[in-house]
């Protein structure tokens, strides 16, 4: 079927409604893509870390909050800030809901690490895409179309195929029958664990469709950078508090742990991860939750053909088999993009009436 120049700017101005959300949703890509690249210089030959991680999370999180306050104080005053923070208290609480459930889902990573392999702990990963949607249609009250689905559906088959190509890669280098990987995954499905790694998957959907309804809905009035200002305020007592019921805050805080950190490469990757941490409420703001599983999705795409070209990592079929499906599950979508804009179009329509004195 032929479309019309129009037809097509139509589609296009319906999967990026707004001039920079093309942009934003590139950069994102590129932040994430660089995380993966950076985290790994990071490491020593080993893979292991010459650092406390902790303390680079804990960083991370003060990072993000430093940079939210002087992006806001560059349009408005410190007495504003604080009459903000006043004046929007209830959301700083509200905002207590993704911060505990990204702390809950940090601290399952490494419960449900040490239970699964990394076959089967990354394969149920991306059983997030089919959630995410689930979660999105609960919050928003939105329904999502047949098509919408079967994209969804196409694009967690294409990223379970190149986690299990990943995982054959690996299995081969050790000297293991690529079969056995697929015996391991079906037989942790059955341990009590996978209900720990079901809540770790919840927590992550329902976290990120909950902040994108905090920043266009219940939240839509307060700025956005006040908004990352008090998730960030949040993220950091939650985080703080879990160390010290462990016992490790003060060994994260050491004189020695902080020696290892400030190492240029270490600083980039705290630098790159708070990037990514208000970019990703940039794109929540602009876009929404559905299209964001697409973008994590293209990422292992371009991290396929990126390692190909610069590391000459071969790409084997059942990678190409992942990349067609998830071009295809995105060319899919963007035939029938989810549109939710919440209640930003009415606030703005509300601003563009008030008289300019």
């Amino acid at each position: 079927m032929n479309l019309s120049y129009s037809q097509y700017r139509k589609r296009w101005e319906a999967l990026f409604p707004t001039p920079y959300s093309f942009i934003i949703f590139i950069v994102y890509m590129a932040l994430f893509i660089n995380q993966g690249i950076t985290v790994t210089a990071s490491q020593r030959a080993d893979s292991s870390y010459s650092y406390n991680t902790v303390t680079v999370v804990l960083l991370t999180e003060v990072t993000k909050l430093i940079a939210s306050i002087l992006i806001y104080l560059k349009d408005n005053s410190i007495c504003k800030l604080l009459d903000d923070v006043k004046l929007h208290a209830y959301i700083l609480v509200l905002y207590m809901v993704p911060a505990l459930l990204y702390c809950l889902y940090n601290n399952l990573a490494f419960v449900n690490l040490a239970a699964f392999d990394p076959t089967t702990y990354f394969m149920l990963l991306q059983l997030r895409v089919v959630v995410t949607g689930i979660v999105f249609q609960v919050i928003f009250k939105k329904q999502l179309s047949r098509r919408q689905w079967v994209s969804l559906i196409i694009l967690t088959v294409g990223c379970v195929i190149k986690q299990l190509s990943t995982s054959k890669k690996k299995l081969n280098d050790a000297g293991t029958e690529p079969t056995t990987g697929v015996a391991i995954v079906l037989s942790n499905l059955s341990s009590v664990y996978t209900l720990l790694l079901l809540v770790q998957i919840f927590c992550s959907c329902f976290a990120g469709v909950y902040n994108e309804k905090l920043l266009k809905d219940t939240g839509v009035e307060v700025p956005i950078m006040m908004q990352n200002i008090f998730m960030y305020i949040d993220s950091i007592l939650c985080g703080g508090v879990v160390l010290a019921i462990r016992g490790e805050l003060t060994s994260a805080f050491t004189s020695f742990a902080l020696s290892q950190v400030w190492r240029p490469s270490v600083v980039v990757v705290i630098l790159n991860n708070a990037a990514v941490g208000i970019v990703t409420s940039l794109f929540l703001k602009n876009l929404n939750s559905i299209l964001k599983t697409f973008a994590s999705a293209l990422e292992l795409v371009f991290i396929a053909i990126l390692s190909w070209i610069i590391f000459s990592i071969p790409i084997d079929m059942w990678t190409v088999m992942a990349i067609g499906l998830v071009t295809y599950a995105t060319f899919m979508y963007a035939q029938n993009p989810v549109v939710n804009r919440g209640r930003l179009d009415e606030v703005e329509k509300g601003r563009e009436k008030v008289p300019i004195p």
